[in-house]
């Protein structure tokens, strides 16, 4: 576990702890100074026994509390003055997530993405919320490369939309927690129709009338918005789309530089 990755992975697992363990979690978090945190000192700090503090340990991983705490000291050395605990914490949740993208990503399966979308007369991208901002950053990034690709974030819309739909046309939702029910309407009546159909998220249930499902990284209740975009894992997939399909399609380089040139000159 890298020193940098403590406070995030305190936050991750703090629905798991018990309320000793969160107690302890609490303090850790909120903690900005070096101090004697030896387990005979801290068990009387917090009120808590050696046991509560060595499960709390092993719970983000570490073999018992010694391991933790040495990691957890280190990053008082390793700490830039000019940055505050809160910034690092949200810089180090990045991190995590580019990291966890780099284990999760399916190269074969962008690939085939990428096919999908040179293939289909007509694209539609859906989402709500910020969701539904990933989906229009998405069609504003393809229709430079020349593809008929539309978006839609209004729910009522969404599923107009849907009805539409044919054996021609590809459908791609967007819903980091795999339960917007507009987002799925859209979806299954699609592929009732003949469309071809893609979900993007970070929930791993799956649905019949799914022919991709692309998994982004995801934190607990990174959909909250809490501390950092829920766009920001989705938005990494659809720049992953963007430089693949860019990539297999050489001949769209050209009409996008011809974009480029265009939006310059406005």
């Amino acid at each position: 576990m890298y020193t940098e990755d403590i406070i995030p992975a305190i936050i991750d697992q703090y629905e798991y702890f018990t309320k000793g363990e969160q107690a302890i979690a609490d303090f850790f978090v909120s903690n900005k100074e070096k101090q004697d945190f030896s387990i005979r000192t801290m068990k009387k700090k917090l009120y808590v026994s050696e046991a509560s503090l060595s499960r709390f340990a092993k719970k983000l991983g570490f073999r018992g509390y010694r391991e933790f705490i040495y990691q957890y000291q280190q990053s008082f050395v390793n700490v830039n003055d000019r940055i505050s605990i809160s910034s690092q914490t949200v810089l180090n949740r990045y991190n995590d997530l580019l990291r966890r993208s780099f284990d999760i990503v399916d190269e074969g399966q962008i690939k085939r993405i990428c096919r999908m979308i040179g293939e289909a007369g007509r694209v539609l991208v859906v989402g709500i919320g910020s969701s539904g901002l990933a989906a229009e950053e998405m069609k504003r990034r393809f229709v430079r490369l020349g593809v008929l690709m539309e978006s839609c974030d209004q729910r009522d819309m969404i599923k107009m939309a849907a009805i539409f739909q044919g054996e021609n046309n590809l459908v791609i939702g967007i819903s980091l927690s795999g339960l917007k029910e507009e987002v799925l309407f859209a979806l299954e009546h699609s592929h009732q129709r003949g469309a071809r159909t893609v979900l993007i998220t970070g929930n791993a249930a799956r649905y019949s009338f799914v022919e991709e499902q692309v998994m982004t990284a995801a934190l607990k209740n990174l959909d909250n918005g809490n501390l950092i975009s829920p766009q920001f894992p989705i938005l990494v997939m659809i720049d992953l789309l963007y430089g693949c399909f860019l990539e297999e399609n050489q001949n769209k380089r050209m009409l996008h530089q011809e974009t480029v040139e265009i939006l310059e000159k406005k």
